[in-house]
């Protein structure tokens, strides 16, 4: 039986994803790989066949515009990492998590950890939710309730796919500017 807080908590993550599926249906490789800006923070081919994100350790100030690619890595980048911290063995190192290579994997890669993203959480009880147990292991999280970070997980998805949604405009606009400048 799903707990009230475990069953809003998916609540929550299902109608961002709702609004995420909505950008996805028209998302491409191109809109991917779309620089918003000079400097931008993208996905590229990394020599061997696969793909690599750019990251700093520490964030430049001001933080970097990022390219749709970048933004899907860092969902499935964290994503990955607190599913094994919060109920695996344990994350990859973050060069281990690499983007997919183009729109319909990025999509299908984040609805698989949507999935089971999800089902862990389905089952908990509010004794799970209220324990730091599973979180001992985060780099960010260390004694930090199971609940706050599904909540974070919420949030930090809306946010990003409000960044994806946002960008993906600008990445339609400016087709439509560069094809009128042709015409």
């Amino acid at each position: 039986m799903t707990t009230a807080r475990a069953g809003l908590l998916t609540r929550q993550l299902d109608l961002t994803w709702s609004l995420f599926e909505y950008y996805l249906r028209d998302l491409d490789d191109a809109a991917c790989l779309w620089e918003p800006a000079p400097d931008c923070w993208t996905v590229r081919p990394d020599g061997r066949g696969g793909w690599a994100a750019d990251w700093e350790t520490t964030e430049p100030d001001p933080a970097p515009a990022t390219s749709i690619g970048w933004l899907t890595w860092h969902i499935g980048y964290w994503w990955t990492t607190t599913l094994a911290h919060c109920f695996g063995p344990g994350a990859p190192a973050r060069e281990e998590i690499t983007w997919p290579g183009g729109a319909d994997a990025a999509a299908e890669w984040l609805r698989g950890l949507k999935d089971e993203w999800r089902a862990a959480l389905l089952p908990l009880t509010d004794g799970e939710l209220d324990s730091t147990d599973r979180t001992a292991g985060l780099p960010w999280g260390e004694e930090t309730a199971l609940v706050d970070v599904a909540s974070w997980v919420n949030f930090e998805l809306a946010k990003n796919v409000a960044e994806i949604g946002l960008t993906q405009r600008f990445h339609a606009r400016s087709g439509t500017a560069d094809r009128q400048a042709l015409t």
